[in-house]
């Protein structure tokens, strides 16, 4: 694992001005290219009609109500939404994901999930991570998988190596230090809690010293960094693609690369919480674009969530567990400019038994993609060895490339 200080010497916040040396180089030839892909995961379900509102479908408004938005004016919670084209748009808090698709570099995909169609988190996930088209079809990554038919090391900016990134290839891995700041009333409410045990009090006041120790570091790499958010929570995804775009564009760094975020799943009051977390998410990516500068042009990124929600709104102005939902693409290398995917409707008759999007994309099709076209792996090894018994299941055309290529639409 990177430890804190190699990771500030990557910065330039380091005493000294040695680097690290994690991954070894290999014939960017051999391998359609020095090409790199990161991988963003939104556990818990983002609500792909939040934040990419399908504003022109006859249907939408009816079923969203309150949560509905349009280009045209702003709701009771949110702003305008940020108009596409003539049938979608993007949620108000994706200020640069908007300015990103202007300049051709993002490609929301819409109606996309996994081949699990059940509405359960963990194996929705599995599945997505697994890269099988069963929740247990695997006991290791699809990414692990890539990494070892490039016979390079991965990357995991993670607290703990996700299921995508598990497997026989060697994997670094970093994570900011934990936590990064705590509220002093929760500190003060459990250590009260932790004092009726004498072993336990004095581990926790050995973690609270910890945290003051550490307080100088970590302002030291709040400044190196720049984080953009105003609380240490809602810094600490902007942290994390920073760190993944900074050791991205290292020469020689890792190819492929995985970020998490937590907190997606909104049954109630949704339109407060999507509107925190998707500015979380533009900020995130602002900050990875910024980092990842000397490889921006020679980088794709997707970001991917387990399902979408229910294309109405339940009771509690939240919404369920679904099926198809939204991904977004956005780097240097991608064909951009466009809403990717076959929407299928939001009409009753459109929808998955009365009540989801109908999932007309596999986001395997797309992964596919990314590391043929993109990364350069063969078609035979991906239907094999990273995407098991997948050979009828064709990469999606069009996603990375010249800008004028065209093959991937959208229609309502």
């Amino acid at each position: 694992m990177s430890s804190r200080r190699d990771f500030l010497t990557l910065l330039g916040l380091g005493a000294g001005a040695s680097t690290l040396s994690l991954w070894p180089s290999l014939s960017s030839a051999a391998t359609g290219g020095d090409t790199r892909l990161l991988v963003v995961m939104l556990r818990g379900g983002l609500d792909g009609l939040h934040a990419v509102p399908p504003y022109g479908d006859p249907g939408y408004a009816a079923l969203r109500g309150p949560l509905a938005l349009s280009p045209a004016g702003p709701t009771s919670d949110d702003a305008a939404a940020l108009k596409l084209d003539a049938n979608f748009a993007l949620h108000p808090a994706l200020g640069f994901l908007a300015r990103l698709y202007a300049q051709g570099y993002c490609l929301p995909i819409v109606a996309a999930a996994p081949p699990y169609w059940g509405r359960s988190h963990f194996e929705a996930q599995d599945c997505v991570e697994n890269g099988t088209d069963t929740p247990n079809g695997a006991e290791t990554g699809w990414l692990n998988r890539a990494a070892g038919a490039l016979h390079q090391h991965g990357m995991s900016v993670t607290s703990v190596t996700p299921l995508i990134m598990r497997g026989t290839s060697k994997i670094d891995s970093w994570t900011p230090p934990l936590p990064m700041r705590v509220n002093p009333i929760l500190l003060q409410r459990l250590e009260g809690l932790y004092a009726e045990d004498p072993r336990m009090a004095m581990a926790f006041a050995d973690a609270v010293a910890q945290q003051h120790a550490d307080a100088s570091i970590d302002q030291q790499m709040k400044a190196g960094m720049r984080p953009v958010g105003p609380k240490a929570v809602e810094e600490r995804f902007a942290v994390m693609m920073r760190a993944a775009g900074s050791f991205m564009a290292r020469p020689g760094g890792p190819r492929l690369c995985f970020v998490e975020d937590y907190g997606w799943d909104t049954h109630a009051n949704q339109a407060p919480i999507l509107a925190r977390k998707l500015a979380e998410l533009d900020q995130a990516v602002q900050a990875f674009h910024d980092a990842s500068a000397p490889v921006w042009r020679r980088t794709a990124a997707v970001v991917v969530t387990e399902f979408g929600r229910t294309a109405r709104i339940n009771g509690t102005n939240g919404t369920d567990h679904g099926t198809g939902g939204a991904m977004f693409l956005f780097g240097g290398a991608v064909n951009g400019g466009r809403v990717g995917g076959d929407w299928p409707g939001m009409r009753p008759s459109q929808l998955y038994e009365n009540r989801d999007i109908h999932a007309t994309t596999d986001q395997r099709r797309v992964f596919k993609a990314l590391l043929g076209a993109h990364i350069g792996l063969p078609d035979a090894v991906l239907s094999t060895s990273v995407f098991p018994n997948s050979a009828g299941l064709e990469p999606l055309g069009g996603l990375v490339g010249s800008p004028a290529v065209r093959s991937v639409g959208s229609r309502v």
